[in-house]
């Protein structure tokens, strides 16, 4: 059961390294208590007192005094240094307050232009010339400087107390400044952060995840090094003045959004909100473009109208969130972002329109999402795998890809989902995934199998085709067209619409309003060629080919129409080669089959040799140690000797 201390005085008591989890420390006094390394995970402390117990407020303020002595004193010093320069009797002593007047002159603008680093840069400067100018001076003309002023009276003594009293205000200034959080002298702020919160109530390292600090008091308490994931600070009291190093607190401007839960119209561009609890918060309009906001909630929430772009939300909890125009082109959500009960009515793709328009990619493009809509769109976004092809696509090597990639996930079920051309030869094509399947790894299969296939696919369209480099790119490009696209699968045992809506179901963060194809399901014997094949048929008509060649003359020593056979029946027996494959190297045997009918006319040689080269890419997918591969190395050396083809 979580520990009770709720209204208890608990000044200097400590709880180093304890286990508090849960515990309710509300309204209590707990200034000067430890908690260093404490674990106080879902604990309470709404309305405590944190900071200094009495004497140590007592021993600051005597240091302060002191300190505000000090000032005094040197700021009187200066200007007494400066009223020598009412001094005309003695050019040394004009000389000494010209210096004094022009080096504070020069320090406080320096200091309020830039920042009080500078500042002292400039008095330690002084310090290095003026001893050997003085110096200089004192030799060259000793009648100068015989006497030091060191008690004016009239006119320069109300300007010793007139200037020692400016530099006092310039002081006050430089103070007001730091407390005013102004990023110039923020270093100086953490100082004195470090110098007040000695002796205070220590957070230090604490596991604080989900605690609650709503209205309490936290000045001169240590929350460094401390895990403040999800942490209510809402209303908290003094908060700026805590050290916060090394926690998202450190920006002042979070600070503030965290206490007061309203950004609304603020920019956190590039903000650190990482775990930050903004429940209940009013964001609408806010600018959060690139911001980390990684297991951070917003639940209930107004972020209408904000710009979320490029935000980092895994882990994020969206609950019962308004975000009706919201920006999320190019958000990172993953299947741990909550989005449960949004209230969203439509959103924008786009943080600016199109080049020479005025589209930011609304969705739905018109009218507006119904309740659950927006929740229900982007959990299907989640269970995808999306795979972009730069160059087009090659339906070839995409299908036997997405089969190795089946058999090697087999415990995970893929459904080719749909197919985007997104122009330029870029395609999208999302794979569906069950909830908890590892996509980064089917992502990574997928792309290393398809790269193998496309290798092998490639050679065969070179022989083919006898094409360059080039013609191969413009044949993907062109798979990549929609129209294309429809032809290869026109003849396929699928479902397929062919969608000309802007609305798109499936969308990723560069959605546009480019058309689709939406296939419901494909099985492992998916076939993009688009024919009916039947390997019986092919098999015979090759068989009958090769039977017109004349047989060996020499019983032991095999011929071309006993080398063909061999390599019919091993293409026959591989089990590696899908379907489509294998009828296309059974046609290839077909071709040097007729090659060695008339084997010295070049067109048949150079028939043989296309063939010879198709065989060798369509064989080049499967592992080495596979005995098609090896029968093949041993066979088409021996067919081209016979075909005479060098």
């Amino acid at each position: 059961m979580p520990l009770d201390y709720s209204g208890q005085n608990l000044r200097g008591r400590s709880f180093k390294g304890q286990n508090l989890t849960g515990a309710n420390f509300s309204k209590a006094d707990i200034r000067g208590a430890n908690f260093t390394n404490a674990i106080l995970k879902d604990a309470d402390f709404t309305g405590a007192k944190a900071g200094l117990q009495r004497r140590w407020k007592i021993g600051l303020l005597i240091v302060a005094l002191m300190l505000l002595a000090s000032g005094v004193i040197f700021s009187i010093g200066l200007g007494l240094s400066a009223a020598s320069i009412f001094d005309t009797k003695y050019t040394g002593n004009i000389f000494i307050g010209l210096v004094c007047i022009i080096v504070v002159a020069v320090f406080c603008i320096v200091t309020c232009r830039k920042n009080l680093i500078a500042g002292l840069g400039v008095i330690a400067v002084t310090l290095i010339l003026i001893p050997p100018i003085f110096l200089t001076l004192f030799i060259a003309f000793p009648k100068a400087f015989p006497v030091i002023r060191t008690s004016p009276r009239g006119l320069a003594l109300g300007f010793a107390l007139l200037f020692g009293f400016a530099f006092i205000l310039f002081s006050i200034f430089i103070g007001w400044r730091i407390q005013g959080k102004d990023e110039k002298d923020a270093w100086l702020d953490s100082v004195t952060n470090i110098f007040a919160a000695t002796g205070g109530t220590s957070f230090y390292g604490a596991n604080l995840i989900n605690a609650n600090f709503t209205g309490a008091i936290l000045e001169n308490t240590d929350f460094r090094k401390a895990n403040l994931t999800l942490t209510r600070f809402y209303e908290a009291k003094n908060l700026d003045f805590a050290r916060v190093n090394d926690t998202i607190l450190a920006n002042r401007a979070v600070l503030n959004l965290l206490v007061t839960c309203n950004g609304r119209g603020k920019s956190y561009d590039g903000a650190n909100l990482r775990g930050a609890n903004l429940k209940d918060a009013d964001l609408n309009k806010a600018n959060l473009k690139g911001a980390d906001i990684i297991a951070a909630t917003f639940e209930g929430a107004c972020l209408e109208w904000a710009n979320l772009s490029i935000t980092q939300a895994i882990y994020t909890n969206f609950t019962k969130t308004q975000m009706t125009g919201v920006c999320i082109e190019a958000w990172n959500i993953d299947s741990t972002t909550k989005l449960h009960n949004v209230d969203c009515r439509f959103i924008y793709l786009l943080e600016y329109p199109r080049l020479g328009t005025d589209d930011r990619e609304r969705r739905p493009s018109s009218s507006q999402f119904q309740p659950g809509e927006f929740t229900k769109l982007f959990e299907e976004v989640l269970n995808t795998v999306d795979l972009i092809f730069r160059d087009g696509i090659d339906w070839k090597a995409f299908v036997n890809a997405f089969q190795t990639v089946q058999n090697q996930n087999a415990d995970t079920e893929l459904a080719l989902q749909s197919i985007e051309n997104k122009g330029d030869g870029v395609v999208v094509v999302k794979v569906g995934v069950p909830d908890g399947a590892d996509k980064e790894k089917i992502h990574s299969d997928f792309t290393q199998n398809y790269q193998l296939a496309l290798q092998a696919v490639e050679e065969k369209y070179k022989a083919q085709l006898q094409a360059k480099d080039e013609q191969i790119v413009v044949y993907r490009q062109q798979s990549g067209d929609m129209a294309e696209i429809a032809k290869i699968l026109a003849n396929k045992p699928i479902n397929v619409q062919v969608d000309n809506k802007v609305e798109n179901k499936n969308m990723t963060n560069s959605n546009d309003a480019s058309r689709k194809i939406e296939i419901g399901s494909v099985g492992r014997d998916f076939n993009a060629s688009g024919q009916a094949l039947n390997l019986g048929d092919i098999s015979g008509t090759v068989t009958n080919t090769i039977n017109e060649l004349p047989a060996s003359p020499e019983p032991d020593k095999p011929g071309i129409k006993e080398l063909l056979t061999q390599l019919q029946a091993a293409i026959e027996a591989d089990t590696n080669l899908s379907k489509e494959d294998k009828a296309e190297a059974l046609e290839q045997v077909k071709a040097l089959a007729e090659a060695g009918k008339s084997p010295q006319e070049g067109a048949m040689q150079k028939a043989a040799k296309t063939a010879i080269k198709i065989l060798k890419g369509t064989i080049s997918s499967l592992p080495s140690a596979t005995k098609l591969v090896e029968q093949c190395s041993n066979l088409l050396p021996l067919i081209s000797n016979f075909l005479s083809l060098g």
